[in-house]
């Protein structure tokens, strides 16, 4: 039996990010400023440090400015939202991104909801929610945006294909699932209380795992030739000679690699893509702020 094609994202990434990065040399020279893209971090959770450093870096080398706040994790709500509301008066900050998850004593929608959606390039405030499921543009989270992209390079037209997203969060599983409907799929969200959920996904031809749970999506859940974006990133625990077990995603990739068409790897699949889309986000909020036409191929 012939083995999947390995979707690989990070090439992908790199392409979107070069063109990200002559998008922002154009606007520079246009409007004689860089895009600015604010992070806020509270507290010191060390996942949540690497990603912000993963992004400060990112946005430099694609031409940007990178405003780093970084609050303890003592900080009340009402400081946080000062803070954000003194980032939405800032016309050097094009996007606000408060990095999650946010201590348990502050209420993570009231700070998003204090984000001016027009600088919401993380996608997750309810007005752009709303204009998303509406079908109007708005900005999309992250992550469904890179695995849509990846979708659409790999399999071109999506019209008519059967697609199961496995997850129903905000943050990717709903969006996903709306931009699916967008491209003329017909789309099932299933979740854990889906009944006979192999079942369910066997029938697609497009399957979507964002339930983070590690390698549950085995090779006999999968429809022959199916593709499939595995958005899970968990880390197994460590074998006899490991410091650290290894990342996999909730699908299993060996097993799942004679079966499908198509599949991203974990690491390497969609996690690279979340960085660039974030970029481009910004890239299309700083274009928007100064009215002009956002670039085409971004």
């Amino acid at each position: 039996m012939s083995s999947a094609t390995i979707i690989d994202g990070k090439a992908f990434a790199a392409k979107l990010r070069h063109r990200v990065a002559a998008g922002v040399a154009s606007f520079v020279a246009i409007t004689q400023r860089k895009p600015g893209l604010a992070v806020v971090l509270v507290g010191d959770d060390p996942a949540s440090q690497v990603y912000v450093g993963s992004k400060k870096k990112a946005t430099v080398e694609a031409g940007m400015n990178s405003f780093e706040h970084r609050l303890p994790a003592t900080v009340s709500q009402e400081e946080l939202i000062a803070l954000v509301e003194t980032l939405n008066a800032d016309d050097a900050v094009d996007g606000i991104l408060v990095q999650l998850p946010l201590p348990a004593h502050i209420d993570d929608k009231a700070v998003i909801a204090a984000i001016d959606p027009a600088k919401d390039v993380d996608g997750f405030h309810v007005v752009n929610a709303g204009r998303l499921a509406v079908g109007e543009d708005a900005f999309v989270p992250c992550t469904p945006l890179g695995c849509l992209m990846l979708l659409k390079e790999y399999v071109g037209d999506l019209s008519g294909k059967n697609a199961v997203v496995i997850g129903r969060s905000n943050i990717v599983g709903k969006p996903m699932a709306q931009l699916l409907l967008a491209e003329n799929c017909t789309v099932t969200i299933a979740h854990s209380r889906t009944q006979d959920l192999p079942d369910v996904v066997r029938r697609a031809d497009i399957v979507v795992a964002a339930v983070g749970r590690a390698e549950m999506v085995t090779a006999d859940w999968l429809k022959p030739g199916a593709v499939v974006i595995d958005v899970g990133i968990n880390r197994l625990p460590p074998q006899a000679g490991e410091t650290k077990g290894r990342l996999v995603g909730d699908v299993a990739f060996d097993d799942a690699l004679a079966h499908a068409g198509a599949i991203t790897p974990v690491p390497g699949g969609v996690g690279p893509m979340t960085i660039a889309c974030l970029l481009r986000n910004n890239l299309v909020a700083a274009h928007r702020r100064a009215g002009l036409e956002v670039p085409q191929g971004i």
